[in-house]
């Protein structure tokens, strides 16, 4: 199969997290009353903990005199708070049949004609029901998610021509296979299948979740990356982020959270957990790439089969391509 002949191309996301904002509260007032949480900066006296070179182990008393002095960000429950509360919003767009931008007319054809044969066949079923089950499930928690003794997670929709509303606790939702979902998550996933499929324009989405992880506990922002700590901020080794003031996550994290659905990668029986939809299935804080182009098994070589109106092998490789386009991208073939 030849490679795709459009040197633009280009896809919009199609789903769009807000930022996450994050409240302190307490577990039996958390629909009721919350508090935004303020990032605190700490200066600390650590100790040299690092692996030494081998020219410096004779060295090491003198390496533990010499304080490792920081400035940190941190932020906190105070000690009338136990609960956590996230809130952002999440907008579903259609319209994945149509590059936002593609320079062949011939290619932007038959992309558009796979495209519609998946809907009619799949019809976003099975990736809505995941990303329905990553929301229910709480996922975009991450490390504030460990160790919580109570979840709970509100989703409402917000379009003016939708109505609906749940409930999860982290009960609901099987998010490591995906196989045993509840009604609820369906009905969730079957309103996020209709916008992808084009049913409906858009659909917006707010969520409010709670998790309780005990009085004065650390919880944690996204962490901004300091690119050059001698020219950081103030000189802090930790920067926290927020938005005006308010403790917040960004929208990249809360979107990777909610796109971990990859369970068709090769290595899936030995790893258990899926892994954020990618084209090359990369896992940065592993340094690995579970989808190798020389296995074909990456988005790119899928892709082009998929968009020539080729038939993958089996469903699993479409539901990928699918959700690599939903994610979105640049995927032109450079000339």
């Amino acid at each position: 199969m030849s490679k795709i002949p459009a040197s633009v191309l280009a896809f919009e996301k199609k789903l769009v997290p807000s930022d996450g904002l994050l409240y302190g509260t307490t577990w039996e007032n958390r629909q009721s009353q919350s508090a935004p949480l303020k990032l605190q900066e700490k200066s600390v006296r650590g100790t040299i903990s690092n692996r030494l070179k081998k020219s410096e182990e004779g060295k090491i008393d003198a390496k533990i005199e010499s304080a490792n002095l920081q400035t940190v960000d941190s932020c906190a429950l105070s000690p009338a708070q136990d609960t956590l509360r996230l809130n952002f919003t999440l907008k579903i767009l259609s319209g994945v049949e149509n590059p936002s931008a593609c320079n062949h007319e011939g290619f932007n054809q038959t992309y558009t004609q796979a495209v519609k044969e998946y809907i009619n066949e799949h019809g976003f079923t099975e990736l809505a029901d995941r990303y329905a089950a990553n929301l229910a499930c709480g996922r975009f928690f991450w490390r504030n998610r460990v160790g919580s003794e109570a979840l709970e997670i509100k989703i409402d929709v917000i379009n003016k021509d939708n109505q609906g509303s749940w409930t999860f606790s982290d009960q609901d939702s099987d998010n490591q296979n995906f196989t045993q979902l509840s009604d609820e998550i369906k009905q969730l996933g079957n309103l996020i299948a209709k916008t992808l499929a084009g049913e409906n324009p858009f659909l917006l989405l707010e969520i409010n979740a709670f998790t309780k992880v005990g009085k004065c506990q650390d919880v944690y922002p996204s962490e901004e990356l300091v690119l050059d700590k001698n020219n950081s901020n103030d000189k802090k080794s930790k920067i926290l982020y927020h938005v005006d003031g308010v403790a917040a996550m960004h929208s990249q994290k809360i979107g990777n959270a909610i796109r971990t659905i990859d369970t068709w990668y090769p290595d899936f029986e030995n790893q258990q957990r899926p892994i954020a939809i990618d084209p090359y299935g990369a896992v940065t804080n592993l340094g690995r790439a579970y989808r190798q182009p020389k296995q074909k098994i990456d988005f790119f070589s899928l892709f082009d089969k998929f968009s020539q109106g080729e038939k993958l092998e089996n469903s699993e490789d479409e539901h990928f391509v699918m959700a690599v386009l939903v994610r979105g991208g640049v995927f032109g073939e450079k000339q």
